[in-house]
């Protein structure tokens, strides 16, 4: 079965940094582009960073940018969001995608998701 398995998520004081991590099973995840989308309550969701094999500058919403990095590892079939600099505001389920074009995909496009985990970020 294909999945996109995450972990790393967890509960942070303000400041502080987590690294999320997206490892593919059942499929290379390295010709994929890959998104990182995060929800918080009442919100609708949002895609925060991508990366693409055919582009080497990633995208960072103006949210993230200057505190989240976007990484993958082929050789682990696993891709990374490093999240420093962590702030409330952050506090949301984030979810690992990839697809062909998932950098620019709508989210009923994208065909793989991981099953999110939660981000939170108090004092």
């Amino acid at each position: 079965q294909v999945k996109l398995v995450e972990s790393g998520g967890g509960s942070v004081q303000p400041g502080g940094s987590l690294k999320l991590s997206c490892a593919a099973t059942s499929f290379t995840l390295a010709p994929y582009e890959v998104a990182w989308f995060r929800q918080a309550p009442g919100n609708e969701r949002e895609r925060v960073s991508c990366i693409s094999p055919r582009d080497p500058t990633p995208y960072y919403s103006d949210s993230v940018k200057g505190r989240f990095t976007i990484s993958r590892d082929n050789a682990k079939n696993t891709a990374y969001l490093q999240m420093d600099g962590l702030k409330p505001e952050d506090t949301a389920v984030y979810y690992c995608t990839a697809d062909a074009y998932a950098c620019s995909s709508t989210e009923d496009e994208i065909v793989y998701w991981g099953q999110g985990t939660q981000v939170t970020v108090s004092s």
